[in-house]
């Protein structure tokens, strides 16, 4: 059994030379390599913004969707949706172990998620059982290969294994939200009522404490209502997050012209970068977890108007982040008792 390159640069098919998740196809062909895992695939969580394309495009046609799905893992050997450039990830079984992969203590038969994203990881669908058009997630018969520099969680018997693998989707988001945003904050989340969204808040209104503020902009009615019923910001505001002055003037009368110190961008949507910009303080922070996202209007917009705050750029992964995301869902029954509800 031959050893790979640990980053998987051995399964680039196109372009020759690139990692995995730059390149336009892949090798999916299941043979492991000494240093990698297959994985008997359940379901996949397929990242928000792709998914939502996908619908989209598709006008919520379910067989219309799962024809496209495994027509772009067919394509890329991946699932990387070609408009959107992401992934998301999945859950599944331990099926076999290459003699070099470098965690001794994975067993065989372990039931994991994967913490990287299936823009980059080796995957071939045999069978789509479901699409759960209402909380993106995809019902599988398929394999996948990790990569000995992939990072995974085995799922935790105490929480129910399609709840994990929803939080841990986006657990990147509130991992980072505990390191940046600070005790008597103000702080705005754009896109607080989904599940990114929702576990964020948990963690601003954790950090903020007392003295600071946790403002949530949301589009949907439902989903404002859903904070409020949770009690997870102090103030749920209603609004088109495309429409940058309009959520300026908004939170510029609600802060008394003081803005905000951190701005959580969670949309799945495109075009609200300005609107995480305009109402972030100078020397601010603007974290953009959302794959909706052009980093280069967010740059350009900033210089435009003027604005020196520090933008950063979505990475799924932080130190720490799948056990802090899971602990959220032990800590709070509210939002254990929503997740299960919209993802069990």
């Amino acid at each position: 059994m031959k050893k790979g390159c640990k980053f998987g640069t051995h399964r680039v098919i196109e372009p020759v030379g690139s990692l995995p998740q730059g390149a336009l196809k892949i090798s999916n062909d299941m043979e492991i390599m000494s240093n990698e895992v297959l994985i008997d695939v359940q379901t996949l969580n397929i990242d928000s913004a792709s998914f939502t394309q996908i619908k989209e495009a598709c006008n919520k046609d379910e067989k219309k969707m799962a024809e496209m799905i495994e027509s772009i893992v067919a394509e890329r050997g991946k699932m990387q949706n070609p408009v959107t450039g992401s992934g998301g990830m999945l859950i599944g079984t331990i099926e076999k172990i290459g003699v070099d992969f470098p965690d001794k203590n994975l067993t065989v038969g372990d039931k994991i998620a994967t913490l990287v994203s299936l823009s980059l990881t080796p995957l071939k669908i045999d069978k789509i059982k479901k699409i759960n058009i209402s909380n993106d997630q995809v019902d599988v018969e398929a394999k996948a290969i990790l990569f000995e520099s992939g990072i995974y969680a085995v799922l935790p018997n105490d929480i129910p294994e399609k709840l994990a693998l929803a939080a841990l989707d986006v657990a990147g988001a509130p991992a980072q939200v505990e390191k940046l945003v600070k005790e008597g904050d103000t702080v705005c989340i754009i896109g607080g009522g989904g599940k990114s969204g929702i576990l964020c808040c948990y963690q601003a209104m954790k950090n903020v404490g007392k003295t600071g503020k946790v403002i949530v902009f949301e589009y949907s009615e439902v989903n404002a209502q859903r904070i409020r019923d949770l009690g997870l910001a102090h103030v749920v505001l209603v609004g088109d997050a495309t429409k940058p002055v309009e959520i300026y003037n908004k939170i510029n009368e609600i802060t008394n012209g003081e803005l905000c110190d951190v701005v959580i961008n969670n949309v799945n949507v495109p075009g609200t970068e300005m609107s995480s910009i305009l109402i972030t303080k100078d020397d601010g922070i603007v974290y953009f977890f959302s794959m909706a996202t052009s980093f280069t209007k967010a740059a350009l917009g900033a210089e435009g108007v003027g604005k020196d705050v520090t933008m950063i750029v979505g990475n799924g992964y932080t130190k720490g982040h799948a056990n802090l995301t899971l602990e959220i869902v032990r800590e709070s029954k509210a939002i254990r008792e929503l997740f299960e509800k919209l993802y069990v």
